[in-house]
């Protein structure tokens, strides 16, 4: 079985096109989240995960901005991120926003293995705020899993691919289709093979400019296009 791992999308449609077209050989696709936000493509992008889910297997969990966009929980952001809160707001398709508001904080999934796993957007103990970076220590992440039950746990939120091993158990983490920020701007995923027992990360180009060109003629910050081209 062939799974496919994605995350923050972001309002990108056209990174979320570039990873589709590597992602839709996969058996199931695991969504952690954070659809809109930042980019200037929101009911698109909605759109298209509303339809996909008709048609196949994804499970998707509700990020921090979707749940901001969804219901104006917009506290902590600054101020870049909560200026395109307020945009999506005005912006998207009150059938969009109710398909945000629906999406589950947790999602369970089984492979054909008989191997389980928790899909949150942050971290266990804050489902939608936590970060869960590579660098932090073991300690930490023994700490997270011992909030879960499942075999493992597959996150999002930090937009940096990581792969954690402890104890036979892996927190995993995409990485960010929309939005990276690992230095390296193409779009970021991720494949989990079950015969292999494998994750294996990738990344793809897109048409970045376009994304960028259309956060700026849309009128939201500058700065949510130029960091696209550094992966910042």
């Amino acid at each position: 079985m062939l799974i496919a791992l994605i995350s923050d999308i972001h309002s990108n449609m056209e990174a979320l096109e570039a990873v589709w077209k590597k992602v839709k050989k996969a058996d199931a696709i695991l969504c952690m989240g954070d659809l809109v936000g930042y980019g200037a493509n929101p009911n698109e992008v909605v759109e298209f995960f509303r339809e996909q889910m008709r048609e196949r297997e994804i499970l998707c969990v509700r990020g921090n901005h979707d749940n901001a966009i969804a219901f104006g929980a917009d506290w902590g952001f600054n101020p870049y991120a909560r200026e395109a809160v307020r945009w999506h707001q005005r912006v998207m398709k009150s059938e969009n926003l109710e398909f945000l508001r629906r999406l589950p904080v947790r999602q369970l999934f089984t492979d054909d293995t008989g191997r389980s796993y928790l899909l949150i957007h942050g971290s266990p103990r804050a489902p939608l705020d936590e970060y869960l970076f590579p660098w932090f220590p073991e300690s930490e992440f023994r700490a997270v899993l011992s909030y879960v039950r499942q075999d493992d746990l597959i996150v999002g939120h930090t937009h940096v691919q990581m792969l954690v091993e402890i104890g036979g158990r892996r927190i995993i983490n995409p990485g960010g289709v929309g939005q990276p920020r690992d230095g390296d701007w193409r779009a970021a995923y991720a494949f989990l093979d079950t015969e292999k027992g494998e994750i294996i990360f990738k990344r793809v180009e897109y048409d970045v400019q376009k994304a960028a060109m259309k956060i700026i003629e849309a009128g939201l910050p500058r700065f949510l296009a130029e960091r696209l081209y550094e992966g910042y």
